[in-house]
């Protein structure tokens, strides 16, 4: 089993991070190979499931050419600033090239310890890396930047939490690993030559259009602000909750990455929070574009140095770019949720029709999922599904009468109309209560509902086989009200 590693992180100085390669694991065996994304990087299936490449898998064997390390980072948490935090459970066997020669990270995920584990143990439980692999694969058929998962190999070995759990390791698959976190790393050891190494790597690999600019590290900040405000967009337009959006868990590379006590919401609310960890609030729902400018503004803090040799100069420089993200936000926002509701041709008045359903759909509790899915056929003349999310609702109708208005004010035949909603409003999401009943069968031994969950997230905007089960809200015994990380 070998792969095409064509490393370049590896060749940064060595404060960068710790060479070393996985932890050896008693009895691994695959649990999930995830074929179609293998055939996209243009790898060998068969190689992959032989032996040899579970071995790999596992951490068990360094492939050739890889170049195994652990990436040393900060990050502030819950806002509090921690000065090293580090790959304590996880190890970067190197990069390869896609057959279109885009480069991917290959990382190995609860592969054991580091230098940076802070009395952890370094591995990782079996349903949490499932839980990852569900989620992240569900996350990219829907369309959203994500990191994405290769592979689940059982360790034979228990992981000590609250009980005892099999072990697993994750191969995780993303476009990189260096987070906002890696730049306040350096920042706040004065290492100022690290800082613009780091810079010019990230821009030379993810924003190269930067070093066109008279300001490249202005520039730098302001595409990374623009990526993550589209992403944040696409989390709030399929009601995603990250539930733990630290400085150490946000990509440079504008991708959703680690996730912890993520969830979907059922029932709308912005205030809506399932995160056990965040018992403030600061993640939920509505909070998440005010806390990814905030992220934004510890990674220009970060750059300070680099932007201009007079302080203030400097400050106003970054000022600038961090304001371009309530600019980028704003626009993808309306331009998301104008999709979501059918409104093809802009208008003003659009943001108050948006902010108008969404206050109706607090003040209900209606799914967010399907109250959108509904409004689908509404477009199209069958308004009785969505009505039933608000019950006997006077408010709901005048804005259901308010948005038809709007509707027939474009010259869009209705069918048309609502094919193109579908496009924008997926029927399928991996619910929180059918994620958890797939994990626990998973744990127990049963892969089965594991494979008919995964089949049908890969198909998100399909109503086709089985998707009302998939669909139907939980029951109130089913509802998730606490997701968990998995440290």
């Amino acid at each position: 089993m070998t792969f095409a590693f064509d490393n370049t992180y590896a060749q940064l100085p060595d404060r960068f991070f710790e060479r070393l390669a996985p932890v050896p694991v008693a009895q691994p065996w695959l649990v999930k190979l995830n074929e179609a994304l293998a055939r996209m990087l243009g790898l060998d299936i068969e190689a992959l499931g032989s032996p040899e490449g579970l071995a790999m898998l596992a951490g068990n064997r360094v492939p050739e050419g890889a170049d195994p390390l652990a990436m040393a980072y900060a990050g502030h948490q819950f806002g509090n600033f921690v000065p090293q935090l580090g790959d304590g459970r996880a190890i970067l066997l190197g990069e390869i090239l896609d057959p279109t020669g885009e480069r991917f990270d290959i990382h190995l995920k609860g592969s054991g310890r580091t230098p940076f584990s802070r009395n952890g143990d370094g591995r990782a439980g079996l349903g949490p890396v499932l839980r990852e692999y569900i989620l992240s694969e569900a996350m990219n058929a829907l369309g959203i930047p994500t990191t994405r998962s290769l592979a689940v190999v059982a360790t034979g070995e228990p992981v000590f939490r609250e009980t005892p759990l099999p072990g697993a390791v994750l191969t995780r698959v993303a476009r990189s690993h260096v987070r906002v976190g890696t730049f306040e790393y350096f920042h706040a050891r004065q290492d100022i030559d690290a800082l613009r190494r780091l810079a010019d790597y990230v821009i030379a690999r993810h924003y190269p259009e930067a070093r066109q600019s008279d300001q490249p590290f202005r520039a730098l900040i302001s595409a990374v602000a623009a990526r993550q405000a589209g992403l944040v967009v696409k989390w709030l337009g399929i009601g995603f909750i990250h539930g733990v959006m630290n400085t150490d868990n946000m990509s440079i590379a504008g991708e959703t990455i680690d996730y912890g006590p993520c969830a979907f919401m059922d029932d709308f609310h912005p205030g809506r929070v399932y995160s056990s960890i965040d018992r403030r609030g600061r993640y939920a729902y509505g909070n998440q574009p005010r806390i990814a400018q905030w992220n934004i503004a510890r990674l220009a803090e970060s750059l300070l140095p680099l932007l201009d040799p007079d302080a203030n100069k400097a400050v106003e420089v970054a000022q600038v770019a961090i304001g371009g993200f309530g600019l980028c936000f704003e626009q993808a926002y309306l331009a998301g949720f104008r999709a979501k509701l059918g409104l093809l041709e802009p208008q003003a008045g659009d943001a108050g029709l948006i902010d108008g359903l969404l206050q109706l759909m607090s003040e209900a509790g209606a799914d967010f999922t399907n109250t959108f899915r509904y409004l689908c056929d509404a477009a199209a003349g069958a308004t009785g599904p969505v009505r039933a999310q608000f019950g006997k609702s006077a408010a709901f109708d005048t804005w259901l009468a308010h948005w038809d208005a709007r509707l027939t004010s474009e010259s869009v035949r209705p069918d048309a109309r609502a094919a193109a909603m579908r496009l924008a409003n997926p029927a399928i999401i991996p619910r929180n209560h059918r994620v958890e009943a797939v994990l626990n069968a998973a744990v127990d031994g049963d892969l089965n509902p594991l494979d008919a969950f995964l089949q049908a997230l890969a198909n998100p905007w399909d109503e086709g086989h089985n998707a009302d089960y998939y669909m139907r809200p939980p029951a109130p015994d089913e509802v998730v009200q606490k997701t968990f990380c998995g440290t």
